[in-house]
């Protein structure tokens, strides 16, 4: 028990290191806003079932002014009002139009093939993709394509502000952040430019340069991925082209669940396809169950040799979640409740795996994801879902 005690502290140090590096380092979308601004970007909306949402969504969006060129809304099959809300829109500003969906084509996730339609269509030299529930603040068009031309970026994702109102949102959703910030190095990805590891995207908000995207050929090159977003900025990477995701908490807003179940279903959905290898899915998930066990066994340890080594690991791990909650403005009393969302990310990290590999899949939005391969296994050559299978509910 003190061995593995001592490990879980060393990690968990080593960690803490990363966790306080992107908390102080990791590059900011500006809020300075630049003397002339390019026009013409085209903006570009999947929306399946968004009633609720498109309508505040294209609110903050035709507030950026001439910056944008036009703004593309694809309705992807919606069963609700979400085209009444768009056409609303349509008679207030010749610049929105509603794409009319197509049958979803085999191999094809939703989003990718709603963003691949959105991109044939529009005209814009400067493509942004836009999530129904991101909320674009004053003036966040004209400082992201600023930002995007200062560094030399052709792709630039903006990790947003998440707003989160409920109990469960709270508690939750700053776990997302704690994934991912205290693995991945966003300062050391802004100087190692072409690094395809160090790819990184939030698909709320991705910045596209048009002819770079066809080159590598856009949306169509990770058509069968859940988890599309991060594949395309890696893919970016390998083609030579350099992409980046910065701190766009002052630009974009979103809301991603509003309840306990849609946490669950949403990040169900994402946790496998995430990794490439399901022995780094397995990795992954052991390194946070081994995070529950200082919280779990630091009291148990009592008046042992491990008690300070398991309480100076919890230390060090609740450090890290004030360090992010610091950076990104998440509610103190939320640190306090790390033991509950780890426990919960192992539980649906297992689920995931489940229903994917075991299952009959997820569903999401009315459409049912499942993976099926003839070894049971995915390849590691493979951009995701071999023998993918979309089942569609009308």
């Amino acid at each position: 028990m003190f061995l593995l005690s001592l490990i879980i502290l060393f990690v968990a140090l080593a960690l803490l290191g990363v966790t306080i590096w992107n908390a102080v380092s990791w590059p900011r979308v500006g809020s300075a806003i630049p003397a002339t601004t390019a026009t013409g970007l085209s903006i570009l909306i999947p929306a399946r079932n968004e009633e609720e949402n498109i309508g505040d969504c294209l609110e903050s969006v035709l507030a950026q002014g001439e910056a944008v060129g036009e703004i593309l809304v694809y309705d992807d099959h919606s069963r609700d009002d979400t085209s009444r809300v768009v056409s609303k829109y349509i008679k207030r500003d010749a610049r929105v139009k509603l794409i009319k969906p197509e049958p979803l084509p085999a191999g094809w996730c939703g989003k990718t093939f709603a963003c691949a339609r959105l991109a044939q269509q529009a005209r814009g030299s400067w493509l942004l993709f836009l999530d129904a529930d991101a909320r674009l603040s004053e003036n966040a068009v004209a400082r992201i394509l600023a930002a995007a031309e200062a560094r030399g970026v052709t792709l630039l994702s903006c990790w947003p502000r998440l707003e989160m109102l409920s109990f469960w949102e709270r508690a939750l959703m700053p776990v997302l952040n704690f994934v991912v910030f205290t693995l991945y190095p966003a300062p050391l990805a802004a100087r190692r430019s072409l690094d395809p590891s160090l790819g990184l995207a939030h698909g709320s908000c991705l910045l596209a340069r048009r002819d770079i995207y066809e080159t590598i050929g856009g949306h169509t090159a990770v058509r069968d991925q859940l988890f599309e977003d991060v594949r395309l900025a890696q893919l970016w990477r390998r083609h030579g082209f350099y992409s980046l995701c910065l701190d766009g908490q002052l630009v974009l807003t979103v809301r991603m669940y509003d309840s306990l179940g849609e946490i669950w279903k949403g990040f169900q959905k994402n946790f496998f396809p995430a990794f490439r290898r399901e022995r780094s899915f397995w990795a992954f998930l052991l390194l946070h169950a081994l995070f529950f066990l200082p919280f779990a066994l630091a009291p148990l340890a009592f008046p042992g040799s491990a008690t300070w080594t398991y309480t100076a690991a919890a230390a060090c791990i609740l450090s890290m979640r004030t360090a992010l909650a610091w950076r990104f403005n998440h509610p103190l009393w939320s640190v306090l409740l790390h033991p509950l969302g780890e426990a919960i990310l192992v539980a649906l990290g297992l689920t995931s795996w489940m229903r994917f590999k075991l299952g009959r899949g997820v569903e999401w939005k009315e459409r049912r994801y499942s993976q099926r391969s003839r070894n049971g296994e995915r390849s590691e050559k493979s951009s995701g879902f071999a023998g993918d299978t979309v089942s569609e509910r009308r």
